[in-house]
């Protein structure tokens, strides 16, 4: 049975608060007809602290599409293999032992993609498959996990390394001035997260089964424009209620299984925003704590797209992880709209507790999340 193990996050240095977002909102937009409206929506995200790649004098520049995605390049190849190293090293594997690296970003692009490179750099053998993932967005995460899940299941004994890189910071577009545009520049973060899922072995969260299920007539709900600027975030005011739909999604996925989602211990859930949450928990019948480790990551994190449903995961385990055999789900939600749903149960234990979510022993010693420097 493939094991979901622990994660490893990386944010960079650069941080931006909420009062400096909004001030800087008031300063570049003081004109604009719905500025009001912009600067409650940005306050009501509850995001409190974003981490950028660059400074954000630097951020607030466009310098074209090119110079973008060449800045992508480099800070993917210089914060991405050491999140790696961390991520094998918590699932007691080296990079020999890897068959598949999936790797996850919707914020730039590479051709050959960036699993090459790690494989000719990191020292994982040439037969290591490749799945590339570019256009799912913070569905991402959850597909990821899936498909290395199916792949663990073809394949029995293999071990499959996930890489979600998103540098949401290299998508600001200083002319696009629609409101939903603003929000999005006070909402997404950058991150980068890395996880193992064991074919055999290790501590964390067993899979036990997937599925996807995809919104009928929601294509331009959440989409990009492409253009000569590069990716322009396009994001519909119907998009906070689509919890309304993908919470059946979520319980008809897991009744053939015998599960109840409204009856689980523990729920990793993407957070694309505080209204997500509150109608997951509405629909599902749910106290809005069982979605605390979801939240605290939007609050200090800010949406980090594919890398959310990783941070919160690891904030579980920061927690002690559950009780051996407790059941859960994995959710990440994006563009199509799309889920992509993951049930598993907690197997092994963390730092020798086994005091599941209960656990209040988290220090920051075991904190597997760092600050890196450029």
């Amino acid at each position: 049975m493939a094991t979901l193990c622990r994660p490893a996050i990386a944010v960079p240095e650069h941080i931006i608060t909420r009062e400096e977002t909004l001030e800087l909102a008031r300063t570049l937009h003081a004109n604009h007809p719905q500025l009001e409206l912009a600067l409650r929506l940005i306050g009501n995200t509850g995001v409190q602290t974003r981490h950028l790649v660059q400074p954000i004098e630097i951020t607030l520049e466009h310098p074209g599409f090119t110079t973008r995605n060449n800045v992508y390049e480099a800070q993917a190849k210089a914060r991405v293999p050491e999140v790696i190293d961390r991520a094998l090293e918590h699932a007691e594997l080296t990079v020999r032992d890897i068959d598949m690296i999936v790797y996850v970003s919707c914020t730039g692009f590479m051709m050959p993609s960036m699993t090459a490179w790690l494989i000719n750099t990191m020292g994982f053998r040439n037969e290591t498959r490749q799945l590339p993932i570019a256009q799912l967005g913070c569905a991402a995460g959850g597909a990821a996990i899936n498909r290395a899940h199916d792949f663990c299941s073809a394949y029995p004994g293999s071990n499959v390394l996930i890489v979600a890189c998103e540098f949401c910071s290299l998508l600001y577009q200083p002319t696009d001035l629609a409101v939903g545009n603003l929000l999005s520049n006070g909402l997404f973060g950058d991150a980068v997260a890395c996880a193992v899922v064991r074919g055999e072995g290790g501590t964390g969260v067993h899979l036990e089964a997937n599925g996807s299920h995809l919104v009928p007539d929601t294509e331009e709900w959440i989409s990009y424009a492409v253009k000569d600027t590069g990716f322009h975030f396009l994001l519909d005011k119907r998009v906070p209620g689509t919890m309304a739909m993908l919470a059946p999604a979520m319980r008809e996925m897991a009744e053939p299984h015998d599960w109840d989602v409204s009856d689980l211990d523990f729920y990793i859930v993407h957070a694309g925003g505080p209204r997500i949450l509150d109608d997951l928990g509405k629909y599902l019948e749910l106290e809005q704590h069982m979605f605390r480790y979801s939240r605290q990551t939007l609050v200090e994190r800010g949406n980090i797209a594919s890398a959310v449903v990783f941070d919160a995961l690891e904030r579980l385990f920061q927690d002690g992880g559950a009780e051996h055999s407790a059941r859960g789900v994995i959710a990440g939600f994006g563009p199509g709209i799309t889920a992509e749903i993951a049930l598993g149960t907690w197997s092994g234990q963390v730092n020798g507790s086994s005091n599941g979510h209960r656990s209040k022993k988290a220090s920051a010693g075991r904190n597997s999340s760092v600050t890196l420097p450029a």
